[in-house]
């Protein structure tokens, strides 16, 4: 049973095949990328890479004057990170699961996510990496913490580490050194979880002065399909106050953010998001912007600000007149996941202050995009220059996915840390 749905979705993408997309690395990207007309077609654009993991001693390509080494590795998928003041590093290992189709189009879905490795029985588990010798490889994995409910986002505040689990956030007391926890954590709030929970990830992540949390919930949808109903509390970033005051929806209209961070320059707080797809190859670009309190980003009732979106009734023309148009594009379905700031002095000049991103990459475009971790130079608070291909090689020449990068991070000699959940590795990139 299981070949002719695939032999159906081949014969679909070769039938879209003449709506390809552009070839160009850096299509859909900058401040006001091009925004072409929506397609519409009967049968959605697909790619159907295949994941077949890395071959012994192989590795990204970092630019010249870099060396990437295998931080940690034998990892089951891991997708977040998160370094502690005594530089250990903790991974999240969390997965999308297998779970019974609602007709064949969700069939088809889960079965190309499986291909591109994306689908799989979750850890649950935290694990703890730590290179006291410094020489770019941890010499201890173990398991900081398990029983977890796909967990993602971390952060340590106040003297305790919160964690994002799939449906809320949860907390341990944390002393430095420390290299497991027990039990499963003590609830501090909850988020919208279960029976639907399409964008099941939540990213955590703690205000500068360490007063409140911010945590981001993605939509369960493409675009309201599901009923705006199943869409309460989603496609928004969540502020707690850790006096007590309570949860707040900070801002709203973000389909599916992922990463955060708080730019040095102006201590904004800033997050990667996740578009729609089924209206073109080139639509709509992942984007990462500045996030204002109160401010509505336009899902699902328009895009890149006030572009409506006619597949969406009713249409709320009120809604899009208030939409804030994002900072700065990041290409079309790349899937851009990791967010973090360069403030560490290691690597030259030129990246400080600069933002990298993990684009894990589409299944759903041709050609393939993502697939690596992208530069963009940030000067006086505000991306600046163009954009640059920093960590590649996570598809070899047939196209077949070796690794996906998810979570980025800065290690505390300055290193960035790229979680690969196909790979099972945590990269670390250091100036050679």
């Amino acid at each position: 049973m299981r070949s002719l749905p695939l032999a159906a979705l081949a014969a679909a993408a070769s039938l879209t095949a003449c709506s390809s997309g552009s070839s160009d690395p850096f299509v859909g990207f900058g401040p006001n990328p091009p925004l072409p007309a929506p397609q519409k077609s009967l049968i959605p654009v697909v790619g159907t890479p295949k994941a077949v993991g890395w071959p012994a001693g192989a590795a990204p390509k970092a630019p010249p004057g870099f060396v990437v080494t295998r931080y940690g590795e034998g990892i089951d998928h891991p997708r977040w990170l998160h370094v502690l003041p005594n530089g250990d590093v903790l991974v999240a290992q969390s997965s999308s699961e297998p779970h019974p189709a609602k007709g064949i189009r969700d069939w088809i879905q889960q079965e190309l996510m499986k291909r591109v490795g994306s689908v799989q029985k979750s850890p649950n588990r935290i694990t703890l990496l730590r290179d006291a010798d410094g020489d770019g490889v941890a010499e201890v994995k173990t398991v900081f913490a398990q029983g977890l409910k796909r967990p993602f986002g971390m952060a340590l505040a106040g003297g305790h580490l919160y964690v994002a689990n799939d449906d809320g956030v949860v907390r341990f007391p944390y002393a430095d050194g420390q290299t497991q926890v027990s039990g499963t954590g003590e609830r501090v709030f909850d988020l919208p979880g279960e029976p639907l929970n399409h964008h099941w990830t939540k990213s955590l992540i703690a205000s500068p002065d360490g007063t409140r949390l911010y945590a981001t919930v993605g939509s369960n949808s493409n675009v309201g399909e599901n009923g705006m109903e199943v869409e309460e509390g989603r496609a928004a970033i969540w502020e707690y106050n850790l006096a007590g005051r309570g949860l707040r929806l900070y801002a709203t209209g973000l389909r599916n953010p992922n990463g955060m961070g708080f730019e040095p320059v102006t201590g904004r707080l800033w997050t990667a998001v996740n578009e729609r797809d089924e209206i073109g190859n080139d639509l709509v670009p992942d984007y990462m912007t500045s996030v204002l309190e109160g401010g509505f980003y336009g899902w699902p009732y328009s895009y890149f600000g006030q572009n409506v979106d006619v597949r969406v009734k009713p249409a709320r023309p009120d809604l899009v007149a208030q939409a804030i148009p994002p900072d700065y594009g990041l290409g079309p379905h790349t899937a851009s996941l990791g967010l973090a700031f360069y403030t560490a002095q290691a690597f030259p000049p030129a990246y400080r202050g600069g933002a990298f991103v993990g684009q894990h990459g589409s299944w759903n475009r041709r050609p393939l995009n993502g697939y690596r971790v992208v530069f963009v130079p940030f000067a006086g608070g505000r991306p600046q220059g163009p954009p640059q291909l920093f960590l590649t090689g996570f598809l070899n020449e047939r196209k077949q996915i070796l690794g996906r990068p998810v979570g980025v991070a800065v290690d505390s000699r300055g290193a960035l840390l790229v979680a690969d959940d196909v790979g099972d590795i945590v990269w670390r990139v250091a100036p050679g």
